[in-house]
């Protein structure tokens, strides 16, 4: 018989996807057969993979990568409902893989609701005909009192998958305690009777410091805490936007390397109001000495070595905030290197058509884009979701990259292209000496576009790069031993 634990949490970012990835590599490690499970997501990254049919479909990143932990191919079941925001309230729905359509959260729950929870119990039996155990990871907190009913990533999972239930809870944010005994208490009884214990996450300190506060939250609850997990950065993907700055911030990825800023080089990337797939750039702030730096749009660009777009949700709504900001003023006259990334493609082109398809405003018919490649784009209403293959050859920011690389495409529209311009990675791309553009997903995790990037854009700063590959280390493992090494698991592992 299959076991399921829920790994939930007391709020958002309390640290259940990497916890969940952790699991899934401990019970590989032991032999057992492990899939991970996320009833539904809300995330603007994603990731194509297989689906039931033979297909390709779309699932939210954390299910990937704690596939990639549990060593197990990813599949549409392990996330059966995607919601990616569009902004204004309104998010696009996924079920199964496959786009239904766009829906403010009120008709959602009316319309689609109950076809979704029909798909998370349809794709967790396929799951569990398959797998000794599924980790399955909750969304935001599991106590929302006001949201229990129709909650099915935490209240309607551990009900459909008799699940036994972890509470991870963030102490970085304060109140660990009154967190952890408040969202307890407020679960359903027959939910609360299924909490097998506690998790206090990114503790920074003297663990001492904590025994006589959980001596009593255990008293109190009658709950073990299995384990106070230290403060450890892990270089996993992250989820969605909650890691990031707010429109008007600023943050800056890849700053611990203990090199100077004048050994380094700084890649911008504005804030997008609906930005997506913004786990892109990581692999680049992995590099020894390359800064990422999330930028608001109407931040200068003077500091900036290059400038990487990232994908949207809403590429055109998200164009024309960019015209608003000044930001396309800024970047035409930018002399670094301009690299676009499916969405960010699409607006380097000189106009995006039929924009109404795509943007909130139905009047909307055409916008003028940034203009640094001669392209255009035409929306229409189908989606292309595909793993993909590329022969790179390399030009413009990827000049002297060779060889096979692989990522995924998640867009609608179709870019054509005008004039000059190469295509290093195929007809769905197009560069000229300083810029890119792609739909390839993933484009930087592949090492031969990563390290030609970083080398040129060191060359074209005047500078040699201190060390153009990834820093070593495997995060799966990082996040098993770190588990292993602060928690006590013959709760978990021993009787799973």
């Amino acid at each position: 018989m299959t076991r399921t634990i829920l790994v939930a949490g007391t709020a958002s970012h309390s640290g259940k996807s990497t916890v969940a990835a952790g699991l899934c590599r401990l019970f590989s490690r032991r032999g057992r057969s492990v899939s991970p499970f996320k009833a539904q997501n809300m995330s603007n990254n994603a990731r194509a993979v297989v689906s039931p049919d033979g297909g390709w479909g779309e699932i939210g990143v954390s299910q990937y990568v704690q596939a990639k932990a549990a060593e197990v191919s990813p599949t549409t079941d392990m996330n059966p409902v995607l919601l990616k925001p569009r902004g204004d309230g309104e998010s696009q729905l996924v079920i199964q893989g496959q786009a239904v359509g766009n829906f403010e959260a009120g008709s959602y729950y009316e319309s689609h609701w109950r076809e979704a929870r029909r798909a998370v119990e349809e794709s967790y039996k396929r799951l569990a005909d398959r797998y000794d155990i599924i980790v399955a990871e909750g969304a935001g907190s599991i106590a929302e009192i006001n949201l229990q009913h129709r909650d099915l990533a935490n209240i309607e999972t551990a009900r459909i998958a008799d699940a036994d239930i972890l509470i991870v809870v963030d102490i970085e944010r304060g109140g660990a305690f009154a967190s952890l005994y408040g969202t307890v208490k407020l679960l359903p009884e027959d939910i609360r009777n299924k909490v097998i214990g506690g998790v206090i996450n990114k503790f920074r300190g003297d663990e001492s410091l904590l025994s006589s506060g959980i001596d009593r939250i255990e008293a109190e609850l009658g709950l073990p805490i299995l384990g106070v997990v230290p403060h450890k950065k892990i270089e996993l993907p992250a989820e969605d936007s909650v890691s990031l700055p707010e429109s008007g911030g600023r943050m800056i990825w890849g700053d611990e390397d203990g090199l100077s800023d004048e050994e380094s080089v700084q890649v911008a990337v504005p804030r997008l109001p609906r930005i997506s797939n913004f786990t892109d750039l990581e692999p680049l702030a992995r590099v020894p000495g390359v800064r990422v730096i999330f930028i608001p749009l109407n931040a200068e660009l003077e500091f900036a070595d290059a400038v990487v777009i990232p994908g949207t949700k809403n590429t055109v709504d998200d164009l024309l905030s960019l015209h608003k900001a000044g930001f396309v003023e800024k970047l035409r006259n930018f002399e670094g290197f301009v690299v676009g990334i499916c969405g960010g493609y699409q607006m380097l082109g000189e106009r995006v058509v039929n924009a109404s398809i795509e943007g909130i405003q139905e009047e909307v018919k055409e916008v003028e884009g940034i203009g640094l490649l001669r392209a255009e784009t035409e929306f229409s209403t189908s989606k292309e979701v595909k793993e993909v293959t590329r022969v790179l050859d390399g030009a413009g920011p990827l000049v002297g990259a060779q060889g096979e690389v692989t990522g995924y495409e998640i867009h609608m529209g179709s870019t054509v292209t005008f004039g000059d311009v190469k295509h290093p990675l195929g007809r769905t791309s197009a560069a000229t000496d300083q810029v890119l553009g792609t739909y390839l997903h993933g484009l930087f995790e592949n090492e031969a576009p990563r390290k030609s990037f970083v080398e040129n854009l060191f060359s074209l700063k005047g500078q040699r790069s201190p060390e153009a590959c990834f820093r070593s280390g495997a995060p799966y493992r990082d996040v098993a031993d770190l588990l292993e090494e602060n928690m006590d698991l013959s709760e978990l592992i021993e009787s799973g």
